[in-house]
This record gives C-alpha cells, structure tokens and sequence, in this order.
C-alpha cells in the first residue's frame, strides 16, 4: 500500500500531489491518503472519483485528519 500526506498543502495542490503520486503506481494499486477535514476532503475523493479511481474508504482518524482509501484505477 501507497502512503501520502497532503495535510500542510491546500487545494488545489492536495489533489495535484495525489495525482502525481498515483501516476507512479499501477493499476490496482492502493493510496491512502491524510488529508485535513473542510474542502480537502470534500475535493479530493470527488475528483478521483471523477478521474475513475475507486474510493475505497473516508474515514476520520482524528478531530481534523481524515484517511481516504483509493483504489487506482
């Protein structure tokens, strides 16, 4: 499984650097991605979605930190 934490970067950059990490993985791999709760977390699962990536999970692993499992596709 891929890690990358996008918590210190804002948007539009946290799905820019998530982009850039799953173009060096191979289909059928695994990104779990942290990322900070607000537009991050609304933005980032949408836009793999939409770029056809399976969004496995969205879970909170604290107050603020979010954990998304992403499946690329």
């Amino acid at each position: 499984m891929h890690e990358l934490d996008i918590t210190g970067e804002v948007c539009p950059m946290t799905f820019v650097r998530t982009k850039l990490r799953l173009e060096t993985m191979s289909e059928g791999e695994i990104l779990r991605i942290r990322l900070r709760d607000g537009e991050p977390l609304v933005n980032v699962p949408r836009a793999l979605a939409d770029h056809g990536h399976e969004v496995l999970a969205v879970e909170p692993l604290d107050q603020s930190t979010w954990q998304v499992l992403v499946k690329k596709r």
